[in-house]
């Protein structure tokens, strides 16, 4: 295969804001080590901390002033520096380097594709109806025609492109399905177990079931917590932690929440975990939990099953399929009663089947959801050999395809 030169465009790398910016971290280093060249644009400001260490080369244009994140600077610079790509690739919807990348490649030879990173899905319409009818006033002119002449849209599960459908009715792409994954965790599980416990002394010896991700409405958090109070008394050593970002001023409810259940002391608060307090957790925990209303992939789910630690999802978690498929885990519906069935289902578990059930955790994470096999399904799609068949299009946006 000849190496291509790929560059990656997110309107952030910042990890507080989700997957996406650890996914092209991930999956950049390792198509360079599958001898590619890959490089990122982003529309962050050149002294933002977390840039201080990508492992990529950067092209910055920001800071930027706005949630939307327009930059003056990106159409200029993609018609001036995209044909030195074979491939250009928007991660994410709804703000301006997807409009931008349209604007600037729609006449150009340079494809560009589109991961949606979840961003189509109907939860979103339902739940925030007065954004979603935001979105429908400029979505005609501006996001559905990045989809529609993009050579193609990225889905990382068939769950997510179906549902992607559904968002609106003027919708056409091309679309293929692209898997996601993540790098295999560190091995030295008892270093990275102790120096978490070390720093959370209190929950030595307890039976831990960790949430990790966004503090966020879609996650289920409230549910969790809600939950989790139905099956305290079962076991006095099961502690809940809860460890992420307060991505929307959300955390001070929830922390209330759990005072009024009489939570406070099972359940710890930690803010975001990164390196290696994120994998000491992952390794000081006999479950992970996540009761997400909608999440098109999940890569803190991935780095818990990479971990041997079983997950107990929700069926809007869509790689729900694989780890009730490989008895990877637990899955219930987005509830709290789905949600408390999930928590009874492993508190009942003796230890051999809570050992065999992590067992095949880690071999389905092995089997399905790598770093590896994510680079090389989407070297597929820039090949032109995974392709879906057309959602909706018609023959002009077939040609520009």
């Amino acid at each position: 295969m000849t190496a291509m030169k790929i560059l990656h465009l997110l309107a952030s790398l910042d990890p507080r804001a989700g997957g996406p910016a650890e996914g092209v971290r991930q999956g950049g280093a390792m198509l360079r080590a599958m001898g590619h060249q890959v490089e990122v644009l982003t529309l962050d400001g050149a002294d933002a901390p977390f840039l201080q260490d990508f492992p990529l080369p950067l092209h910055v244009l920001g800071p930027t002033r706005s949630t939307y994140a327009y930059s003056a600077q990106l159409v200029p610079w993609l018609r001036q520096h995209a044909p030195e790509f074979d491939a250009v690739i928007v991660n994410g919807l709804w703000q301006y380097h997807s409009f931008g990348t349209w604007r600037a490649l729609r006449n150009l030879e340079v494809p560009y594709y589109v991961y949606v990173h979840g961003m189509l899905d109907p939860w979103f319409k339902r739940t925030y109806a007065l954004k979603h009818l935001k979105k429908w006033l400029y979505w005609p002119w501006a996001d559905y025609r990045v989809l529609r002449d993009a050579r193609a849209v990225l889905y990382t599960t068939e769950d997510e492109r179906l549902a992607a459908h559904e968002s609106f009715w003027l919708y056409r792409a091309t679309e293929a399905v692209s898997t996601y994954g993540t790098s295999a965790p560190p091995r030295n599980d008892d270093e990275l177990r102790e120096a978490f416990l070390s720093a959370y002394p209190h929950l030595r010896g307890k039976r831990v079931i960790l949430f990790l991700g966004r503090v966020h409405e879609k996650k289920g958090c409230d549910l969790l917590i809600r939950a989790f109070a139905k099956v305290a008394a079962l076991d006095a050593e099961v502690h809940l932690v809860m460890a992420g970002p307060d991505s929307n001023g959300w955390l001070a409810a929830l922390r209330e929440q759990t005072e009024q259940l009489g939570l406070a002391a099972r359940v710890t608060w930690t803010g975001m975990l990164q390196g290696p307090l994120k994998w000491g957790a992952f390794y000081a925990s006999e479950a992970f939990a996540l009761p997400s209303h909608q999440e098109n992939f999940g890569v803190a789910v991935a780095e818990a099953l990479a971990c041997g630690v079983p997950a107990l999802i929700s069926d809007k978690v869509n790689i729900w399929r694989e780890i009730a498929a490989d008895g990877a885990g637990f899955v219930a519906p987005d509830t709290v009663e789905g949600t408390e069935q999930n928590l009874r289902r492993w508190l009942a578990l003796d230890a051999g089947a809570r050992a065999h059930m992590g067992a095949r955790a880690r071999a389905l994470f092995k089997a399905r959801f790598t770093v590896e096999a994510m680079a090389r399904d989407l070297l597929n799609v820039l090949e032109g050999e995974a392709f879906a068949l057309p959602a909706g299009l018609d023959t002009s946006a077939a040609r520009r395809a």
